[in-house]
């Protein structure tokens, strides 16, 4: 269990490998999940070449940094977004208003102020939210304070775009910082056809939403799926007239579970009678609770607590290692409880209580709908398992040297 396992390819015609030294073009559409292209037309025409690659645990913030490294969160390490780090917490002077009552101190005003303060004045970066309660702030740290489509955005390992940077290959990146995703592929038309690089990532993250929102719904995917269909057909037509050689790929970061159920784990944890932070520290994520014990009672009295919930279970740390996201110091959780799929935590630190998504991602990536996609004019060259072996398919079409090592996660 938790070992990578190979997934199911579709046969195709066209034999062709990867192509080094002309023009490569990468997409990243968000949340792209294969059990939502099975069965579904969507450009197999242009990008013969399709399989599902088996994901990270956890979310976005963990996943992409694994495709841009090749290597998994417990080695480049970035996993969730924020860890715990009392000693160098950007907010470790908000220990001062502790006193303060919930009503002042955690509300919508006050949560914006913290996320304009992170962005502008405490180095967070742009895309940093609050989204942990500022009461808890004080022991948690930010982890993509730079951003991670740039050179030296991450922090454990080199990314593709270091590794460009180092070859001194030029190279384009379009996210979601720049634009809406129709306005990023009208940009990066443009620019291919000024030949203005010979790689090129483009992140198009609109699919995300309409997933957590229509997942159940086919006739909403299908005309979502039919217009960026039509939007990168336009943009590999200009690839094409530029570079009839060209190297393309479509993929995906993990894909998205329907929501079957809610469970409210932080009523049953906050019955046990313990509170925050004095006896412990948790981070409710929308289908994982993280938590940091202060007292022996609560090290106790909540793990025993959270095996009994229907919704979940906590996962060893065995595991956790097999998953490639074991941090032994314990910055991401002291003990991790994962929903099983389907299930979401009802008022959590990233949902809110007025949000209910249709679907949800960050569940256990045996979960099939979890699986991320991955679409391709050209067969690469190696095997693919997982979204990490992205990486060593964007460094054979830069041109680049064949990395050391394998990015399979541990079995």
């Amino acid at each position: 269990m938790g070992g990578l396992q190979p997934k199911e390819e579709s046969n195709a015609a066209d034999e062709q490998t990867v192509k080094s030294g002309s023009l490569s073009v990468f997409v990243l559409i968000d949340a792209l999940g294969w059990e939502f292209l099975k069965g579904r037309h969507f450009l197999d025409d242009l990008l013969p070449h399709r399989q599902s690659l088996r994901t990270v645990l956890g979310f976005s913030s963990g996943a992409i940094p694994s495709i841009l490294t090749g290597v998994p969160p417990s080695q480049n390490g970035h996993w969730n977004l924020f860890y715990y780090d009392p000693q160098h917490s950007p907010f470790g002077w908000f220990r001062h208003f502790g006193f303060l009552p919930d009503r002042v101190l955690d509300n919508r005003v006050t949560r914006k102020l913290l996320k304009e303060m992170g962005r502008r004045f405490l180095g967070l970066g742009k895309t940093f939210e609050c989204k942990v309660s500022p009461r808890l702030l004080p022991w948690f740290n930010f982890a993509e304070k730079r951003s991670i489509y740039e050179s030296g955005g991450i922090t454990g390992a080199k990314s593709i775009f270091d590794e460009l940077a180092d070859a001194g290959t030029p190279y384009h990146v379009y996210t979601y910082h720049e634009g809406s995703d129709k306005e990023l592929m009208e940009t990066a038309k443009r620019d291919i056809q000024e030949n203005k690089a010979s790689f090129v990532f483009l992140y198009l993250s609109e699919m995300d939403a309409a997933l957590h929102d229509h997942c159940k719904e086919s006739e909403v995917l299908d005309r979502r799926l039919a217009w960026y269909a039509q939007g990168l057909r336009d943009l590999l037509g200009t690839v094409y007239n530029q570079d009839p050689r060209a190297m393309v790929c479509v993929f995906s970061d993990h894909g998205m579970t329907p929501v079957q159920h809610h469970y409210n784990v932080v009523r049953d944890i906050e019955a046990c009678g313990f509170s925050m932070p004095d006896d412990y520290l948790a981070i409710y994520d929308s289908t994982m609770a993280r938590f940091w014990f202060r007292s022996d009672a609560a090290r106790k009295a909540i793990p025993k607590a959270l095996t009994n919930l229907p919704c979940g279970r906590i996962l060893p740390e065995e595991e956790l290692r097999q998953l490639g996201v074991l941090f032994p110091d314990g910055r991401y959780g002291e003990v991790i409880f994962l929903l099983h799929p389907g299930w979401l935590i009802s008022e959590s630190d990233f949902n809110g209580r007025g949000w209910m998504p249709s679907g949800m991602h960050g569940y256990h990536p045996n979960d099939p709908y979890s699986d991320a996609a991955f679409l391709s004019n050209q067969q690469p060259r190696a095997e693919m398992q997982s979204i990490a072996d992205v990486h060593q398919v964007m460094r054979e079409a830069a041109g680049l040297p064949e990395a050391r090592g394998s990015s399979v996660f541990p079995e």
